[in-house]
C-alpha cells in the first residue's frame, strides 16, 4: 500500500477511512492488523481483497496495481488469488452443504474436475484435522470447527492472499488460539501470504 486513501461520502458527511496508509507485506508472511473498532482494518483488507477501491494511493499485490483493474479483472483477481475467513461462519460456509462439499464449491469456478475437486478437498480436510467431519453441516459442528472448515474453503482455490476478518471473535479463548496456529502452521507449510484483522 502507497499512501492509500479512502473515503467514504454520503450527501451529509464524508468520512476517513484510510488516510494515507503505507504498508508492505511480505510473500509468505503471516500479519496481524490490530486497531479499534472504526479505525479501518476492515476496509484495508477490503481493498486488498478487491471488494472496494482506494479514494486515493495505490495498492499493488504481486506486482499488479489494483486501481487499475477493470471489473472482469477484479473478479479473476478475487477468484483466483484471495481466500477469505469471516469472523460470522454464515459468511463462510453454506447451510446446506457438508464440510466436504462447502470445500468443493469454490473451486467449481475454476473448473476442476469433480475427482480432482473432492481430492483436493479430502486433502484439506487433513491439512485442518477435520476429516471426521466430512459429512457434517455446519449446524452440526461447534464454532471452532466450523472456522477449520472455513479456512480449508479458502484455500480450496490455492490463492496466494489469505485475509481473515476476526476470524476467532465468535470463538473462546483455547478455540481461538487453535484457529490461529492453524493459520500460523498453513502460511508456514503453503507459503501462503496471511493478513489477519482482529481488535
Amino acid at each position: 500500500c502507497d499512501s492509500l486513501v479512502k473515503i467514504y461520502k454520503t450527501k451529509e458527511v464524508e468520512v476517513l477511512a484510510l488516510q494515507g496508509l503505507d504498508l508492505t507485506v511480505n510473500r509468505g508472511e503471516l500479519m496481524a492488523i490490530i486497531g479499534k473498532s472504526g479505525s479501518g482494518k476492515s476496509t484495508l483488507m477490503n481493498i486488498v481483497g478487491g471488494l472496494e477501491v482506494p479514494s486515493a494511493g495505490r495498492i499493488i499485490v504481486d506486482g499488479q496495481n489494483l486501481a487499475e483493474f477493470t471489473e472482469r479483472q477484479m473478479v479473476q483477481y478475487r477468484k483466483k488469488q484471495i481466500g477469505f475467513v469471516w469472523q460470522k461462519s454464515g459468511r463462510n460456509l453454506f447451510p446446506y452443504l457438508t464440510s466436504l462439499e462447502n470445500i468443493e464449491a469454490p473451486m467449481l469456478a475454476i473448473h476442476k474436475s469433480a475427482k480432482k475437486r473432492r481430492e483436493k478437498a479430502e486433502e484439506l480436510l487433513a491439512l485442518v484435522g477435520m476429516e471426521h467431519k466430512r459429512d457434517s453441516y455446519p449446524a452440526q459442528m461447534s464454532g471452532g470447527e466450523q472456522q477449520r472448515v472455513a479456512i480449508a474453503r479458502a484455500l480450496a482455490k490455492n490463492p496466494k492472499v489469505l485475509l481473515c476478518d476476526e476470524p476467532t471473535g465468535a470463538l473462546d479463548y483455547n478455540t481461538g488460539k487453535a484457529v490461529l496456529k492453524l493459520l500460523q502452521n498453513t502460511c508456514r507449510k503453503q507459503g501462503k501470504t496471511v493478513i489477519v484483522i482482529t481488535h
